[in-house]
């Protein structure tokens, strides 16, 4: 009976020991990944797709590859050198959101023996100054296509994009002309052809056009050193991204009918019509796609919703612009985010107010908005992009947002869009996902922008958190603030004001104690902040 007693207590010290050994402590990263929703792309129905738009389809899928190759070299350089040295799996899930080891909510370094993120990221030299680049006399240290390098001797140097990723370029050259190749469309063949010239040499603009011009295609691939947010120390170098789309041809049909009103929209936006004489492209269309791959930016860390592109002021001039309604990633980013981050934060009676409606209709005049506007000063500072430096894209944010929701709010005065949902409505889901987007942080130009907005509809009466940390919602005043902070930024946009807009996004962009405790609620009931892709 001892001898079984004893064995007994030998075998639980055992089984102890052996749990305790096999116990593995919880990552630390379980919750930032959390923070991303895994969604599925859904596999596309390609019924309508001929053999040969399915062969195009599989070679856009491998341009998006090389596309994704070429931005973690830009963004943060040897991917498998950094991925190969974590150990955490949930740590390496991060580092591949994210394209580096940097956390793009906040630029600051999750992974030992980093650096938190410049604000040029991988552009520039680590060590160059802003008076050593004012100072440099280089005719393309501004091109949004060169790396600024050093030379052996410590001077700096340009390197154009298609140079320093040639590799990645030709293997996507030879894709694109495979493509163009097998299409059995003329538009799309000549697009892709001009596409491919254009990466060879940084010069966008005729493949800009062709891509306008393709408007026949039930397929569309979106590929390019597209947006500067990255740099957020000059704002003038562009990041590649790529998307893979398939258009909803009745959703499609459904928009257009919007882009023979965009001079109309244009002068509807608020303030002093000398702050908005850019006269927009009467090419500009819109689509409603489902996005079936990202790329690249597009899709490091927040996944857009809606494009609007190109940004090339002289093709917006010229031509106009595409803006690209994301629908299945709308959907997501609603279900998951928007509306539960609104049920959480707003009282009963403004959550009633909440519409998927609304937030698809918001999206799509926030892109058209982008296209709006002033794109150069009015008193000879060049492009608002130059006088406005990084604070240009800031700003360009806060001007869609807000122009996009107030022409929502026009058409449902005077248009038939007020029959879907109402005005409260939208002007109640914008206010819930601006509270999501805040989620994004000062270090994101989007979390950033979105802070702006709520500290000034905050200030000006629009919104009040209750002491129970609901809010209540004045549409009325929402309304007026927003059209007053619109008519604003289209005059320090004019002006090339950078002053006034260093001032202001220094007085605005801070959250506030309140918002970091909506942050806790919408942390305690594991809302994400943003989605992923299986």
């Amino acid at each position: 009976m001892v001898k079984m007693k004893r064995y007994l207590i030998l075998s639980l010290v055992a089984l102890t020991v052996l749990v305790s050994c096999n116990k593995t402590p919880k990552s630390p990263y379980v919750r930032k990944v959390a923070d991303y929703a895994l969604v599925t792309l859904e596999t596309p129905d390609l019924s309508g797709i001929t053999d040969n738009g399915k062969e195009v389809l599989n070679l856009y899928r491998f341009i998006a590859d090389e596309v994704d190759a070429i931005y973690w070299e830009q963004y943060y350089g040897n991917k498998d050198s950094l991925l190969n040295g974590i150990t955490d799996p949930y740590q390496k899930t991060y580092a591949e959101i994210n394209y580096g080891p940097w956390d793009r909510f906040t630029g600051k370094s999750f992974v030992e023996g980093y650096n938190d993120c410049l604000p040029g990221a991988g552009f520039y030299p680590a060590d160059m100054t802003l008076s050593e680049f004012g100072q440099w006399d280089n005719p393309d240290k501004n091109s949004p296509y060169t790396l600024i390098r050093r030379n052996a001797d410590g001077s700096l140097k340009t390197v154009w994009y298609h140079d320093e990723y040639k590799q990645h370029i030709d293997k996507i050259v030879d894709y694109l002309k495979a493509a163009a190749d097998i299409t059995i469309k003329p538009s799309v063949k000549e697009y892709l052809l001009k596409k491919a010239q254009a990466l060879e040499s940084d010069d966008y603009y005729e493949s800009a056009l062709a891509w306008l011009d393709m408007d026949d295609s039930k397929m569309d691939l979106v590929i390019g050193p597209n947006e500067a947010a990255d740099d957020q120390l000059l704002g003038l170098k562009r990041s590649y991204e790529a998307f893979v789309l398939l258009k909803n041809q009745a959703r499609t049909e459904e928009l257009m009918k919007y882009v023979s009103r965009i001079s109309e929209f244009q002068q509807e936006l608020p303030g002093d019509p000398q702050y908005k004489t850019f006269q927009p492209g009467t090419g500009s269309n819109i689509f409603s796609c489902n996005a079936l791959y990202y790329a690249g930016k597009a899709n490091a860390g927040v996944k857009v919703i809606a494009l609007n592109l190109p940004f090339d002021a002289d093709v917006q001039r010229d031509r106009g612009t595409r803006t690209i309604l994301l629908e299945n990633i709308i959907k997501a980013k609603y279900n998951y985010i928007v509306n539960p981050t609104g049920k959480i934060l707003l009282d009963g009676e403004a959550a009633e107010h909440l519409s998927s409606d609304a937030f698809f209709w918001n999206i799509v005049f926030r892109e058209v908005a982008h296209g709006l506007g002033v794109k150069e000063t009015v008193n000879g500072k060049g492009s608002v992009e130059n006088a406005l430096g990084s604070a240009a894209l800031t700003f360009e944010e806060i001007k869609a947002n807000a122009a996009g929701v107030l022409m929502v709010c026009n058409l449902q005065n005077h248009y038939d869009i007020r029959n879907i949902f109402t005005k409260e409505d939208a002007l109640t889901t914008f206010f819930a996902s601006l509270m999501r987007s805040e989620r994004f942080g000062e270090g994101s130009v989007l979390g950033r922008s979105n802070i702006i907005i709520y500290n000034y509809l905050y200030e000006a009466g629009a919104i009040q958190r209750k002491a129970s940390g609901k809010y209540s919602v004045d549409t009325a005043k929402m309304e007026q603030a927003l059209s007053d902070l619109t008519a604003l930024v289209l005059k320090t946009q004019a002006t090339g004001d950078i002053a006034f807009a260093t001032s202001f996004e220094k007085r605005y962009s801070k959250r506030s104690d309140s918002y970091n405790e909506d942050l806790m609620y919408l942390g305690l009931e594991k809302i994400p902040a943003d989605i992923r892709f299986k």
